[in-house]
């Protein structure tokens, strides 16, 4: 082979490894936990998570990640979902971990659900915003996004970017760039704290409570892909601009109560 022919093939593969791919649960995913609540589906297309009053459930990616794009179909438990928590998020392992979580708390029947974002790096994380969603996430799938470069976090609902989280560590801000990460889901109860602060307690004779996942993607964020780059344009901002004001409902950096010194750096950096 030539040099040409050479140089072709790289890039080529270069092509192949940065586009995106559609994961199947039975090739890529494992269930870690739930003692059989917890279901492929559809011939590794989707996958079904249960929660009774005995147990929970879970899976994770068999792979870990250095940055990507990572998005997931989501349909979670309907009706009175109170006291439940369904999960989407990245994590490494070990003493000083990494993370970056989507929680989806559940609520009374007819309430909204609250999404619950945080970014642990080192093992650091009280950074908390929460939003209420503006459709009804139990009635059809909804994809919920991470993009996560070395630049920024974005999370996205339904490609609405809802919160940006900058890369500060030339200002001391920790931020996660050096742990490879796995995919975490996982449906549980947290009805101490969960649900209106636990005021709200889990209603087993509802019980089981099933969360739906399907249509994982993973696109690689490597040094000259897109993704490794990726910023909102004018008309994400706009759109994130709307999300903080009509949806926000908790954001840390405006809690004097936890944060009494004053919160890091980059909430007065952040436009957002």
């Amino acid at each position: 082979m030539g040099t040409w022919g050479i140089s072709l093939f790289v890039l080529l593969a270069c092509l192949v490894a940065a586009a995106p791919s559609t994961a199947n649960f039975i090739r890529d995913a494992e269930i870690t936990w739930g003692d059989g609540r917890a279901k492929i589906v559809d011939g590794g297309r989707g996958l079904s998570l249960s929660l009774d009053q005995f147990s929970g459930s879970g899976f994770q990616s068999k792979n870990e990640y250095l940055f990507g794009r990572f998005d997931m179909q989501l349909k979670l438990v309907p009706d009175n979902s109170a006291g439940t928590v369904t999960t989407f998020f990245l994590s490494s392992q070990g003493e000083g971990h990494d993370e970056i979580d989507f929680e989806f708390l559940g609520n009374s029947t007819g309430e909204p659900y609250t999404v619950h974002t945080n970014v642990y790096a080192q093992g650091k994380g009280d950074k908390e915003q929460q939003f209420k969603l503006w459709f009804d996430p139990t009635a059809a799938f909804h994809t919920y996004s991470i993009v996560w470069n070395p630049q920024r976090i974005i999370f996205l609902v339904d490609n609405s970017p809802i919160r940006v989280f900058n890369n500060h560590k030339a200002s001391g801000v920790q931020f996660p760039t050096s742990q490879p990460m796995r995919v975490y889901c996982s449906l549980w109860n947290a009805d101490d704290w969960a649900t209106q602060g636990g005021r709200v307690k889990t209603d087993w004779a509802k019980a089981p409570f099933v969360a739906n996942y399907r249509n994982f993607k993973i696109e690689s964020c490597a040094a000259g892909t897109p993704c490794a780059s990726h910023e909102l344009d004018s008309n994400g901002r706009n759109r994130l601009r709307w999300v903080q004001q009509k949806h926000m409902v908790y954001n840390y950096c405006a809690d004097a109560t936890r944060f009494p010194l004053g919160t890091s750096i980059e909430c007065k950096r952040s436009r957002f």
